[in-house]
Formats: structure tokens, sequence, C-alpha cells
């Protein structure tokens, strides 16, 4: 009995520690502070201080106003993650880009593409999720078909300074520093 109770004590504090420092889809995505990553984004090139600007917002507009992004950011690589709020691996991987988003922003235009959903889940999602740019509305996957994205989720297309598809990662990103090694690979 007596060795039960220690292994039952040793389990929680093991379990405590190490939900301490992790970022779960429970919490938010770790507390992460949007005023705080814009203000990191402070003095970005015109063209990705719109994007900033924009932090967070659900655009309408279509595929047209989607291109014409694209557009104003030629001469800047673009990181496009297309999304949605009903899918779990979308929920687990938007932290690793609230990270990089902030830590790389200055450089690089980061664009999310939210498709086949529905206008108040994705604004809940939005405020429980927060990035520092803007998502494009896609509900019918307009988008994601003129720039041939698969209609799985969530994917990410690297897209270089002029503007053609370099990479497409199908699924998921487990961790920043994988994401980054793409950015680095695609982009750098």
């Amino acid at each position: 009995m007596l060795l039960a109770a220690v292994a039952l004590v040793a389990v929680v504090v093991i379990g405590l520690t190490q939900a301490g420092g992790s970022s779960t889809p429970e919490d938010g995505g770790g507390g992460f502070d949007l005023a705080t990553a814009r203000d990191d984004l402070a003095g970005a090139p015109a063209p990705l201080a719109a994007l900033h600007d924009q932090s967070n917002q659900l655009l309408e507009g279509g595929a047209d106003a989607f291109e014409a992004r694209l557009r104003e950011l030629r001469g800047h690589p673009v990181v496009i993650n297309k999304w949605a709020s009903w899918y779990g691996p979308c929920r687990a991987e938007l932290p690793i880009f609230q990270q990089l988003a902030t830590s790389r922003g200055k450089e690089i235009a980061f664009v999310g593409v939210n498709a086949r959903d529905k206008r108040p889940a994705a604004e809940r999602f939005a405020a429980q999720y927060p990035v520092p740019y803007p998502s494009y509305e896609d509900p019918a996957e307009r988008i994601a078909r003129r720039l041939k994205v698969p209609s799985n989720f969530p994917v990410t297309l690297f897209v270089d300074p002029r503007g053609k598809t370099v990479f497409t990662h199908q699924g998921g990103y487990r961790s920043a520093a994988d994401l980054s090694a793409d950015i680095d690979e695609h982009l750098g």
C-alpha cells in the first residue's frame, strides 16, 4: 500500500513538473501575449508592419484580396499557414506559429488562411490563439485552390521573395525547431 502511494505521488510530481513548462492547446498557447509580440515586431519593413497592424484579424476579400496581399509582399519570403478551428493538429501547432512569427516576423511575412470554417468558430479560435499576423477567410477553399494547396489540414506553404511557392509542408509542425529549419532550408 505504501509503495503504491509513493508511486502515485511520484507520477503526480513528474506530471506537474512536465506540464509546468509546456504549451498545450487547452492553455491557449502558453500565455502568448499579442501586445508584447507586436512591440517586439516594431520597426519591421512596411509590408511586414502592415501585416502586424492587422494582427489576429480575420480578413474578408477572398482570393483576389489574398493575391493582392501576396503582391504587396514581393521581395520578402512568406510563410502561409492553412488552418481550421475545428481541427486538432491546427490547434496544436498554433503556439509554434505564435513564437516564430514573433521572433522572425521582421524578416519573413506570416499569413494565415482559415479554410472550411465558420466565422464565429474561427473568431473564437483566434481569441484563444492570437497571432501577430492576419488570416484570410476561405470557407470554400478558393484561396487554397489558387495556391494549389492540398485539401488536408494543416498545410504550410513557403513562398520565396519572387512570389514562387518553393515548398509545401503537409501536416502540423511538432516544434518551433522543425518550422524554423524549413524556413532556413527553403527561404534562407
